[in-house]
């Protein structure tokens, strides 16, 4: 977020938990990308604060709570109050438990692929409307396209990553079976805690074939995942590569450092086509 809207956002925050009884004499920033997730002290809640016009927070609160319910490995929502998004000053508040970390290095991937696996049987069994993964793979596109959102992007690369989307999401689209996912489980959205890895951020959730899922994980953990297709797994990476490359070239793009990203993942996607 930029510095106002997220000093904005941090007072939301408070306010929405001090209203609700919980201690929050204090916010510090754990996250910060299209939302901000803050940890609440003394009382130790985390507070994910986005935007009003983002709507995707009730159904992230409700798939939370039916997932720990069977014993997924995510994070639950905060016990403390009623789990429902909360407004104040034109943002949207959801509270969340807090776990205490375990450890600062990353999991091995073999316990990383158990829990993806633990988390894909679990939501194998949910029947809830998600979005389909290349509804995210035609917004790409559309962004792509836009020369007025993505003015920096030259021609060439417009057209390479234009085509690559609408290639590798029909290609993907073909194969596999199709399962409710977590749509992002890469390690910034996995918690290791003293209760176990514990995946965070499920407003991403979509439906498609587990390989989109592992293909945002490091390429080891796909090695310890039960039964995964290796040529759905290698088209989904590059998929997952020209959607993320696309967005980092977005006028309205924060991710830190994300034109060099973008021009440096540009140069990967052109050279992966070029091998198939």
């Amino acid at each position: 977020m930029q510095q106002a809207e997220a000093r904005r956002a941090v007072a939301a925050g408070l306010a929405i938990a001090r209203s609700l009884g919980l201690a929050a004499d204090d916010a510090v920033v754990v996250h910060d990308s299209n939302r901000l997730t803050l940890r609440l002290s003394p009382g130790d809640v985390l507070a994910q604060v986005a935007p009003s016009a983002r709507q995707v927070a009730r159904f992230e609160l409700d798939l939370a709570g039916r997932l720990v319910e069977a014993g997924c490995p995510v994070a639950a929502p905060a016990p403390r109050v009623e789990p429902r998004p909360y407004e104040h000053d034109g943002f949207v508040v959801t509270l969340w438990t807090y776990y205490e970390p375990a450890g600062s290095g990353e999991p091995a991937p073999a316990d990383y692929a158990a829990a993806l696996s633990r988390l894909h049987a679990g939501m194998r069994e949910l029947d809830v409307p998600t979005p389909h993964f290349t509804d995210r793979v035609d917004e790409a596109r559309r962004l792509v396209t836009d020369r007025e959102l993505t003015a920096a992007l030259a021609e060439q690369d417009r057209e390479l990553l234009a085509d690559a989307l609408q290639m590798l999401g029909r290609a993907v689209d073909e194969r596999g079976v199709q399962q409710i996912l977590h749509g992002e489980p890469h390690p910034g959205n996995l918690l290791t805690t003293t209760r176990g890895l514990l995946f965070v951020d499920l407003e991403t959730c979509c439906r498609g074939p587990v390989e989109f899922d592992l293909a945002h994980a490091p390429e080891a953990v796909a090695e310890h995942y039960p039964d995964a297709d290796g040529d759905l797994l290698r088209d989904c990476r590059l998929l997952v590569l020209a959607m993320i490359t696309a967005w980092r070239w977005d006028r309205d793009d924060q991710f830190p450092d994300g034109r060099r990203l973008g021009a440096e993942w540009l140069g990967q996607l052109r050279s992966a086509l070029a091998g198939r």
